[in-house]
């Protein structure tokens, strides 16, 4: 956790306000979604969102925030929260960040509204301030993670991913909510000014690259709360597997999405699966693509002169494509 503090320390003031502020921008007046809304707020993540949000204002406006960037960051995390809520139902998943999930304690039809709720929360908070252009920007946000989600869905039916098209869902699913985060950053201190679309930019470069550092690993050792082999179990075409796939033979192939269709609970097979892919070079080749996402997103970062805010987002950087878990 050492290196999250380090990145922290130039908005640490800013971090604590927000939590404050993002706790109040949940409650209502009913009892049971207060107790379901602590209940979120107590088992946060990281808040890397919010993060990367009030980071990218003060490099850009000399290390000073405003309302814009609080309220920013709060419907950056709402959106975020209320998403990880509908997830855990689409996904029929009982735990999230080793606890129980909100659909596993309160059932689906109550989780689905939580998430709509937060949705909602999140979309007044700027409409009540005016805050259009934010809004915007957290609104195409939302609009492709949903069709990421989708794409992804339909692809895996037929298994038949190209590189190009990975490329997309992991942009839609995963880059756009990190892009979303940063232009809105700039957008809450510079708006209308090309910084907007340089870190919208550059949030989506990061996005890409922390897509590939979690396909990658479900071929690791590491324990990161869900075990080896899940994306393979759940038919999800990850970059170390798709580009084996373009590559093998066509025997090798049929055997591989034989696999993948009609043996990914086998756990024999999902291990040989793993195996295959590690042989021949899919890890390389995604740690590869990995590591070209990170140097474009340093590259458009030192076009900024050096501060403490920039220093941390490149420790953010390299963190994405370090961590353990």
């Amino acid at each position: 956790m050492k290196i999250v503090s380090q990145i922290k320390e130039p908005i640490n003031q800013e971090m604590e306000l927000f939590e404050k502020k993002f706790y109040e921008s949940m409650s209502s007046k009913v009892a049971l979604l207060n107790r379901i809304t602590y209940y979120i707020v107590n088992r946060k993540g990281k808040q890397m969102r919010p993060m990367f949000v009030f980071l990218t204002a003060k490099l850009l406006n000399n290390g000073e925030v405003n309302e814009r960037t609080n309220r920013g960051a709060s419907v950056i995390e709402l959106i975020h929260t209320a998403t990880l809520v509908h997830d855990d139902v689409v996904d029929d998943s009982n735990k999230r960040r080793g606890f129980f999930s909100v659909n596993a304690l309160w059932k689906n039809k109550i989780a689905v509204l939580v998430g709509d709720y937060l949705l909602s929360k999140g979309l007044l908070l700027s409409i009540d301030n005016g805050d259009f252009d934010l809004l915007r920007i957290i609104s195409v946000a939302v609009r492709e993670m949903s069709e990421g989600e989708l794409l992804q869905i339909e692809k895996a039916r037929r298994l038949d991913i190209t590189e190009e098209v990975y490329y997309d869902i992991i942009r839609q699913k995963t880059a756009t909510l990190i892009a979303a985060c940063c232009s809105l950053g700039a957008c809450s201190v510079r708006p209308d000014s090309p910084d907007v679309e340089t870190f919208r930019k550059f949030g989506e470069l990061i996005g890409m690259a922390f897509q590939i550092k979690d396909d990658l690993f479900d071929y690791g050792e590491e324990r990161i709360g869900k075990p080896t082999g899940i994306d393979i179990k759940e038919q999800k075409m990850t970059l170390p597997l798709i580009y084996v796939l373009n590559k093998c033979s066509k025997a090798e192939k049929k055997w591989l999405i034989n696999s993948i269709k009609n043996h990914n609970k086998d756990k024999k097979r999902v291990k040989e699966v793993i195996a295959f892919v590690k042989a021949n070079g899919g890890l390389e080749y995604a740690v590869k693509k990995m590591l070209a996402y990170k140097e474009e997103a340093l590259a458009l970062l030192n076009t900024y002169p050096d501060s403490e805010y920039k220093s941390s987002l490149e420790l953010m950087v390299n963190y994405v494509v370090d961590r353990k878990k």
